[in-house]
């Protein structure tokens, strides 16, 4: 857990893309740690809902990407941080579907607190998982990309989560640029090949509020696996 005697002196700021969470949205933003975030940015990426109006009744800062893709959202929060008087020290990425626990963002963070890591992935592999939580194909595309990764890229990781964390300086250095499907894999290898201190921390995972998006159906599950291994050899 996060140490309470340690100043924490960081200016921290969350991203979440979210397209059609209106059910969700507002749990994730209410149970992010409002002492630790200076400001939750939440993305709406074309909802049909009223994700954007339950964010902001939660009290986040809701910006507007009309371009679908995952990456396009989080690029679009990348790109309204960049506009502000200070930039942060810490950017956390978070989906908007709840199934990750947003309580635990002090574990997430505190490797990078400790000076101990530039980029820190929260790992579900590591953590507790309810069950159905995860696609058996998303379970087994997540072991061969990190299988991948460390047999190419010489570097361990057990999961490509969402839930991650990031130096500003580092976020910006290593130039993401994916619009969709291969947002994580390509920061996780970039960090790699840039030689980035690279952490998991152990995260627990339920079943998501509402249907993915991505795993939910069989083009979402076949464009993000390819997309993910295209990216890993691409970058080799």
């Amino acid at each position: 857990m996060l140490n309470n005697s340690y100043p924490v002196n960081y200016h921290i700021k969350v991203i979440i893309p979210a397209y059609n969470e209106e059910q969700s949205i507002g749990e994730v933003v209410s149970h992010i740690p409002k002492d630790l975030v200076q400001e939750i940015v939440v993305v709406n990426n074309n909802s049909k809902d009223k994700t954007k109006e339950v964010a902001q009744a939660a009290g986040a800062t809701v910006i507007d990407q009309p371009l679908p893709g995952y990456g396009n959202a989080c690029l679009k929060g990348i790109e309204y941080v960049k506009g502000q008087a200070e930039t942060p020290d810490i950017i956390v990425f978070l989906d908007g579907d709840y199934s990750d626990y947003p309580e635990e963002m002090p574990n997430l963070i505190q490797p990078i607190l400790d000076n101990q890591a530039d980029l820190v992935i929260g790992s579900r592999a590591l953590g507790e998982r309810e069950r159905g939580s995860m696609t058996p194909q998303q379970v087994f595309g997540n072991w061969l990309a990190t299988f991948l990764i460390k047999h190419l890229y010489k570097i361990e990781f057990t999961d490509l989560g969402p839930f991650r964390a990031i130096t500003w300086e580092k976020l910006m250095a290593i130039g993401m640029v994916d619009r969709n499907f291969g947002w994580t894999v390509e920061m996780q290898i970039k960090a790699a090949k840039q030689g980035l201190r690279c952490v998991e921390v152990p995260v627990n995972y339920r079943q998501r509020i509402g249907v993915s998006k991505v795993s939910g159906t069989v083009k979402g599950t076949f464009m993000a696996g390819y997309k993910i291994l295209y990216l890993i050899f691409k970058y080799w």
